[in-house]
């Protein structure tokens, strides 16, 4: 029996590859919303010429933000994306040469444009983002060659909802033993729990934010007991959930960690849920400690919402022990 071979990466990030715009601005409206995911619903008068602070413009995108800390935190990564012949797509492969991300991966595709997101941001940090998929929406099952892109693990973002890709990437899982980490999109989420009940079994880290997580379940928001039962015992390793501001979730074994956020102010959100994510994971990959997964996220999420852009503030390496003891995590059942 040959022996196995051994993985040439540690970690394959799958998903969207985005150039992103941050318009920042004082004179946005907040209405409080018990329905809007940050509490807050933005008012912009249409006809209304509204001034700007601050504008400037990151990559961004699931896949590329999560590769960014996988390689920081000294892990060998690649990205399958898709982007277009065109700025956008130029300036995600300076970022992929400048954070030593493997290449090998990024499909270009010759007629649609690299995905394109605009950030309005209100003083408050808080955001909504208008998104267009561009050229990630046709990421091909087809192209990815499993034989190169071999990986001890995946971590699977928003890939557009493409039942089939989910079936291939899975399969591809499953027979190379790969594990899995999945946050996924809001189009993944529209096949509804039945359809991706299956999947959910053979992913080792499942992650959503404390809304998506209620849409799948079918539970109130508020009602964390229905979340962890009704999701909990899907995932091989852990269930996560996000709750922003109030920290987040771990479920495993039939128990449940709390970590806390960490306080002070906030510039920006947009990227903290990738931050807080891949970071738990490359914590589980480097030390196994699903607790230390939780303090390493909360501090990768902490820093990078206190910078413009998705990737900026991402920690340069795996936090110490000491930084880690910011963040007391207690076990809430």
């Amino acid at each position: 029996m040959k022996p196995a071979r051994t993985p040439l990466l540690d970690v394959l990030t799958i998903g969207a590859a985005t150039r992103d715009a941050f318009v920042r601005s004082s004179h946005f409206e907040q209405i409080p919303s018990d329905s809007a995911p940050d509490g807050y619903n933005a008012c912009l008068p249409l006809g209304a010429k509204i001034a700007i602070d601050d504008l400037s413009f990151h990559t961004g995108g699931g896949a590329t933000n999560t590769a960014v800390t996988f390689r920081r935190f000294g892990l060998k990564t690649a990205c399958a994306i898709r982007i277009g012949k065109d700025p956008g797509g130029t300036e995600i492969l300076s970022l992929l040469k400048k954070e030593h991300i493997d290449p090998r991966a990024v499909e270009t595709d010759p007629k649609d444009a690299t995905g394109y997101s605009i950030i309005l941001l209100a003083g408050s940090g808080h955001r909504a983002i208008l998104t267009s998929r561009g050229a990630s929406a046709y990421l091909d099952r087809n192209t990815l060659d499993w034989k190169k892109l071999s990986s001890s693990w995946i971590y699977l973002t928003s890939i557009g909802g493409k039942e089939k890709m989910l079936k291939e990437i899975f399969r591809h899982a499953k027979t190379s033993l790969t594990r899995v980490a999945w946050n996924p999109g809001s189009a993944e989420l529209e096949l509804g729990l039945k359809a991706l009940q299956t999947h959910f079994l053979h992913t080792d880290i499942l992650i959503f934010n404390r809304e998506e997580a209620a849409t799948i379940a079918n539970c109130s928001p508020r009602d964390l007991e229905c979340l962890f039962h009704t999701l909990g015992p899907l995932p091989r390793q852990a269930l996560i959930i996000t709750d922003g501001a109030r920290g987040a979730y771990a479920y495993a074994r039939g128990l449940v960690w709390h970590a806390p956020a960490i306080p002070g102010k906030i510039l920006n959100t947009t990227g903290a849920g990738d931050a807080f994510s891949s970071a738990l994971v490359a914590s589980l990959i480097n030390k196994g400690d699903l607790a230390h997964g939780l303090q390493v996220g909360t501090l990768n999420a902490a820093s990078v919402v206190r910078h413009m852009g998705a990737t900026t503030g991402i920690l340069p390496a795996l936090p110490t022990a000491r930084a880690c003891a910011r963040v007391r995590i207690r076990q809430i059942s």
